[in-house]
């Protein structure tokens, strides 16, 4: 490794903006850029985002990342990409153009060819074989939508003119200039076409939505060669040696090496993640069985609970509402919240995830008074996380019965883990300790370690997991006796929704 090349550049694309961030040899972040972009909601239920604004804002914020940081394309190491999961992109190989916008992982457009899937009687295979549900929320009925919806289209991807790819896969095809149609394990397993079993492409699912497998990229392990990036788009070529899905590279950012280690990252969704090891075990409660990561040509698995509605309620507060400011408001706001007034959002706003999995459940408000305002609704909007998480992390246990082996303590990250309040409710509610680390953007974090450990430039993961740091842990304080009473209204209140 030159010794002029000692930093990692993550790039951290999400659902509401792109970042970028430049890691110096320690995994310490020396410089960053971020930059919203527009959300699409053409009808109710349906999410697009526009792929040209997903490459221009992942462009400019690595050019202003570098520029910040004062290093130049060619000190640095490696990138490592991590992505928004199951948005779904399919471009013309030749040009570049984009098919249509792309179809978001809140997307809930496809419901009805999920519907006729179960109704075949599909779903016990399809989950046998990629770990996950029939439901919307995966890429591949957003493929065969698309496909639907475009004449000729199929006949194009058959012949290899189209290419479909996760929002990983676009970004590595643009930044080596169309020269690499490549993603990972953990992105290809959530695009309900992977067997995470046999660790290829099913062919007999991939039959079933009829989808040409010419337009399918190559599946490459999590620390890999993903291509170099043309040298007009920083100045020089940088290799690009590491990809995860977001959450599974939140899961490497938190060091959850070890089975029966949990994180739960709050973004835009909440998604918690439990390592099982080498072993897939398949959910009794309608949890997802999907891949950790996989290094070595090894896969690790994990069970996976996730909610669609985390931090994108504040911004509902906030550009719906309008009754904040900004989103960092919600803390303060919710301070002020009469401690006499119990209100409950349920925020199935495009539907529930797990362990429900009701894609045309809509959102509710719940114990509303004449005296309820604001601050009321901003309290409401921060518990229903902890109440969501609550949901998964009862899941979870009864689903992992491995004794001591599985933790009693949640470790947290993402934007709304930096409210001590949030944070704290949800030490109570579970009634387990919740650890927030020290680097919050664990997910760029993740990413950044894979690319530096598949050059040699970072530590392996036993090393990588000794170093991970505790900013503060939250410590449950709520009796037992009002923990149960708000936890049970909070379950009357999800049956209520669910039955409208």
């Amino acid at each position: 490794m030159s010794q002029s090349r000692r930093h990692i550049l993550a790039i951290d694309q999400g659902t509401t903006s792109s970042r970028a961030i430049v890691f110096d040899a320690g995994l310490t972040p020396v410089a960053s850029a971020q930059e919203e972009f527009a959300q699409h909601f053409p009808a109710s239920g349906w999410v697009e985002h526009d792929p040209e604004d997903l490459w221009q804002t992942t462009l400019a914020t690595c050019r202003a990342a570098l520029d910040q940081s004062g290093l130049t394309a060619d000190q640095i190491a490696a990138i490592g990409i991590t992505n928004q999961r199951e948005t779904t992109v399919i471009w013309d190989r030749d040009t570049g153009k984009p098919l249509d916008r792309a179809i978001v992982w809140q997307d809930r457009r496809s419901a009805a060819i999920c519907a006729t899937l179960r109704d075949a009687g599909h779903e016990p295979m399809i989950s046998a074989r990629t770990g996950l549900l029939l439901d919307p929320y995966f890429s591949g009925t957003k493929v065969k939508w698309l496909l639907d919806q475009h004449e000729g289209a199929r006949d194009r991807a058959a012949r290899g003119e189209l290419l479909f790819g996760t929002v990983d896969c676009y970004l590595i095809w643009r930044l080596t200039g169309g020269r690499v149609h490549a993603t990972d394990a953990t992105n290809a397993s959530r695009t309900l076409l992977y067997d995470i079993h046999q660790g290829d492409w099913s062919d007999e699912i991939c039959a079933l939505l009829d989808l040409p497998r010419a337009m399918l990229p190559e599946v490459r392990d999590c620390a890999s060669d993903f291509g170099q990036t043309d040298p007009a788009h920083f100045g020089a070529a940088i290799p690009i040696c590491g990809v995860a899905g977001d959450q599974q590279a939140a899961t490497i950012g938190q060091a959850c090496f070890e089975p029966g280690m949990m994180k739960s990252t709050y973004g835009t969704g909440c998604f918690a993640l439990l390592n099982t090891g080498k072993d897939p075990v398949a959910s009794q409660n309608r949890l997802l069985t999907t891949l950790a990561y996989q290094l070595d040509g090894t896969p690790t698995y994990a069970l996976e609970g996730s909610i669609f509605v985390a931090g994108a309620v504040v911004q509902w507060l906030r550009d719906g509402l309008g009754v904040l400011e900004t989103a960092q408001d919600s803390a303060s706001l919710a301070a002020q919240a009469d401690p006499e007034q119990d209100v409950i959002i349920v925020p199935a706003f495009t539907g529930f995830g797990a362990p429900y999995w009701n894609a045309e459940a809509r959102g509710a408000t719940f114990g509303l008074t004449r005296a309820t305002g604001p601050a009321e609704l901003a309290r409401a909007a921060l518990q229903s996380v902890g109440y969501q998480t609550r949901d998964l992390w009862e899941a979870m246990r009864a689903d992992w019965d491995a004794g001591d082996s599985c933790t009693a303590t949640l470790r947290v990250d993402g934007g709304m883990s930096a409210s001590d309040s949030a944070m704290q409710f949800l030490a109570d509610i579970i009634g387990a300790p919740v650890d927030r680390p020290r680097i919050l953007e664990t997910t760029a974090l993740g990413a950044a370690w894979l690319a530096g450990h598949h050059i040699g430039l970072c530590p392996g993961p036993e090393e990588f997991a000794r170093d991970w740091a505790l900013d503060r842990r939250f410590d449950p304080a709520m009796p037992e006796v009002e923990r149960a009473r708000r936890y049970a209204r909070w379950s009357r209140a999800v049956a209520a929704t669910l039955s409208v």
